[in-house]
């Protein structure tokens, strides 16, 4: 009884907060009497007052204020959600009686299915995938179960989180929740959090965090995947039906690119298709009038050598063209270089895919690239630093510097992959704005023309970081960053000297202050000018400092 009246109080309190919540939306309701065509009549939507007076923008962050709580409520709510369904789980194991064979076990899972479907009102499926979850985040991730708890991200983040860390085990599971959300995990400060990104893109992230520390080689994984291809068809409503194949990463971002690439060409003022509708005829228009089993034929050109250490290549896989055609389809790949020299399997990365196995992107460099360039890796987190090239283009070098980047188009929440977008000044050039890598950003065709057409306004970038978005109503949004990682160095290509001083380095810790490093000498005249006429400290001429930059094109 005393469980039950506390159930009840527990409800009464989430009714009152519902009810707070209408009360601000009725409140707003009376700053904004008078109706929309009122407002818009005369003068503008502000005709008396100034815009910061006015009460309508008040209503505006009010209503974006309340739509926030709830979103962080409804988090809270899921939480306690999948620990009633824990408990349970749990007390109903307890109670029922020890199984005896494989029936009696199937048997009371479905009971307990069934329970929890009935007392949901929802299928047997949808109840199965509740518990399965319920039980992994009480069990096997408490950090994503307490973020879910405290409202910072959202019951379809923790569900990605179950996804991305099946098959994983406990080490596994854990350092990949501990990375997106332990505090200590370093990261940019402008770098958007999880909860601060749409879960369709926090698994994306999640899922290239896997695929680059899954146990198991991707390499292994893949191959055994590749068994796995299909061709799927299933019919829809309204005379309608879906096509959808399942194909090596490279063979399906190269389809998308062709397509979209396609398709692009064919708009313009006469042709009334959206470019959606451009992609799906011309996708059928490829498969029912080409001859079947004729593959089309690749290219490839090396565009130079020089591998560096701690580098990567990236390469622009052109395939799938046809005799005759103009259109190629471009993949941009980036390879770690040993991975590209054959000294570890790291895996690559596929621009708007994800991971790729190595011997994947060796193919595409060796025979799928139509052009590729060297791109230099910072060794200490695996941010590009140069873009190498056989001659000076310093537009195309900026361009495909934003691409690497930003890896998609930077608006909060789109996955429009790089090589689709377009460059913009975010300081427009008519108003000062110069061109250089701190002052371009790479929107989709969607969000540059949003943000030439609305308020929506980039804010600025860095070299290494992409700009965030600011709202007609002044809220600020965090772009997603890039998760560089340090490029994995094989044994072999480590000298045993570098070795040893490294094993040096570890038993001889930096101070927390960096000038106790070089104390000022006693004599002043032991300072000796630089030939730049800076002062440099009393070191010998045979002692070099070497300082890897970070960001500069060129440098």
């Amino acid at each position: 009884m005393e469980t039950k009246a506390a159930v009840a109080a527990a409800e009464e309190a989430v009714v009152a907060a519902v009810a707070a919540f209408a009360a601000v939306l009725a409140g707003s309701d009376v700053a904004v009497s008078g109706g929309p065509g009122e407002l818009d009549a005369g003068a503008g939507p502000y005709p008396a007052v100034g815009f910061a007076d006015h009460p309508l923008p008040r209503v505006a962050d009010g209503a974006l204020d309340v739509l926030a709580a709830v979103a962080r409520s409804e988090a809270k709510l899921a939480a306690a959600k999948v620990q009633a369904v824990a408990v349970f789980a749990k007390a109903t194991k307890a109670l029922n009686a020890p199984v005896s064979s494989p029936y009696e076990a199937t048997a009371q899972d479905r009971s307990l299915v069934a329970e929890v479907g009935c007392v949901l009102a929802i299928g047997d499926r949808a109840a199965g995938a509740l518990i399965a979850d319920s039980h992994a985040l009480t069990t096997f991730l408490p950090g994503t179960l307490s973020a879910l708890q405290a409202g910072t991200v959202s019951w379809a983040h923790a569900r990605a989180m179950v996804d991305q860390t099946a098959g994983l085990d406990a080490t596994g599971a854990a350092a990949l929740e501990a990375y997106f959300l332990d505090p200590d995990t370093p990261r940019p400060a402008a770098a958007a959090r999880i909860g601060e990104m749409p879960a369709y893109r926090f698994k994306a992230k999640a899922r290239d965090w896997r695929e680059r520390h899954h146990p198991e080689s991707l390499e292994k994984r893949h191959a055994k995947s590749v068994a796995d291809r299909r061709v799927e068809y299933w019919p829809d409503n309204d005379g309608m039906g879906w096509v959808a194949a399942c194909l090596p990463a490279d063979q399906a971002s190269a389809i998308w690119d062709r397509l979209t690439t396609i398709s692009r060409e064919m708009q313009g003022p006469d042709e009334p298709r959206t470019l959606t509708q451009l992609r799906a005829d011309n996708f059928a228009s490829g498969l029912l009038n080409t001859r079947p089993g004729v593959s089309a034929g690749n290219s490839s050109s090396n565009g130079g050598n020089g591998f560096g250490n701690g580098g990567a290549y990236s390469a622009r896989s052109a395939g799938g063209g046809g005799e005759g055609s103009s259109i190629r389809a471009q993949v941009l790949v980036t390879v770690p270089v040993f991975s590209l020299l054959g000294l570890t399997d790291e895996p690559a990365m596929l621009d708007g895919s994800g991971p790729i196995p190595a011997s994947m992107a060796r193919d595409l460099v060796a025979n799928g690239a139509g052009s590729f360039y060297r791109v230099l890796v910072d060794p200490r987190d695996g941010a590009p630093l140069e873009i190498g090239r056989t001659s000076y283009r310093l537009t195309k070098a900026m361009r495909n510097w934003v691409r690497l980047r930003d890896g998609k188009c930077p608006f909060p929440g789109c996955s429009n992959n790089s090589l689709d977008n377009e460059a913009d000044h975010i300081l427009v050039w008519h108003k000062g704005g110069t061109t250089g890598i701190s002052n371009l950003g790479q929107p989709c065709p969607k969000h540059h023309k949003l943000r030439h057409t609305s308020g929506w306004k980039p804010t600025p970038a860095t070299t290494n970081e992409p700009p965030g978005w600011t709202s007609p109503t002044g809220r600020h949004y965090k772009s997603e960053h890039q998760d560089w990682e340090p490029p994995h160095w094989p044994d072999s290509a480590v000298p045993e000297s570098i070795r040893a001083f490294d094993d040096l380095l570890a038993l001889w810790p930096p101070p927390e202050d960096p000038s106790e490093l070089w104390p000022p000498p006693d004599d002043p005249s032991d300072l000796r000018p630089a030939p730049d006429g800076s002062v440099q400290g009393p070191l010998s001429d045979d002692v070099q400092i070497a300082h890897t930059g970070h960001g500069v094109p060129g440098g």
